[in-house]
């Protein structure tokens, strides 16, 4: 990809070396222009953001409220929760379709967020939960000590030490919501709206496929998941294993 974005049209398909002699970066630049991506790759920015602060906030809450608080049907709802990972997105892409339909979210960017929202709690709430299990009740007790509440439990203990499983969640999230393509394809027609995945798919009609911009477009969705990784990556190990582990 990152090879025939820096080729011309005539020689995309016959220069087979990995770094060609006379790159093109001007591609990348004509990719971020002609394409609209300026347009596309703000609004996905601005869709993955709000998405893994909707889910983290969300999440961390749910996930504390089931770890450390006592209340009826707690583990049924918690497993009522998880049953939803199982449900596949085409599977409930018509009941979605007609929702959104009913509540004039069509075509909006709020009919767009909150369902990946709601996609993203029940992972938020597997890798969570378990990490906040396993928070000693001593440190509970000497927050309360302090005259912390519950709420302030959660803030200045809970969040502090839950740092690695939130860095894995909101990476998770942030694959999920920045490659989307199915619901944005459903949900949105306005091309200021459009995400960047979708804007590809516009981008390669609208320029009848000149293969080294295409090429170029699809580089530059791909550098902020490589750069969110670089960034994350000594917090995912870390996090899906505590996480995961109890004891």
């Amino acid at each position: 990809m990152f090879s025939s974005a820096l080729k011309t049209e005539a020689t995309v398909f016959t220069d087979l070396s990995i770094i060609p002699a006379h790159p093109q970066f001007v591609n990348f630049a004509d990719a971020w222009v002609k394409g609209h991506f300026a347009v596309y790759f703000l609004n996905s920015v601005m869709y993955t953001v709000v998405c893994v602060l909707g889910v983290l906030l969300i999440s961390s809450l749910a996930a504390f409220a089931f770890a450390r608080l006592q209340f009826p049907g707690k583990n049924i709802l918690y497993f009522l929760f998880l049953i939803t990972l199982m449900i596949p997105v085409p599977g409930a892409i018509v009941a979605l379709y007609v929702l959104l339909i009913k509540l004039g979210l069509i075509n909006t960017y709020i009919g767009y967020m909150l369902p990946q929202i709601n996609g993203g709690l029940a992972l938020g709430l597997f890798i969570l939960r378990p990490f906040f299990e396993r928070i000693p009740k001593d440190l509970e007790d000497a927050a309360r000590i302090d005259g912390c509440g519950r709420l302030g439990i959660y803030r200045h203990v809970a969040i502090p030490l839950a740092k690695p499983a939130l860095a894995v969640v909101a990476l998770f999230t942030s694959l999920a919501v920045w490659n989307e393509f199915m619901l944005a394809q459903l949900v949105l027609q306005s091309q200021d709206l459009m995400p960047l995945q979708l804007g590809l798919v516009k981008f390669w009609g609208g320029t009848l496929t000149q293969y080294p911009l295409l090429m170029a477009g699809m580089a530059i969705s791909v550098l902020p998941i490589i750069i969110a990784y670089i960034f994350l990556q000594r917090h995912i190990i870390a996090g899906v294993t505590a996480g995961a582990l109890k004891g």
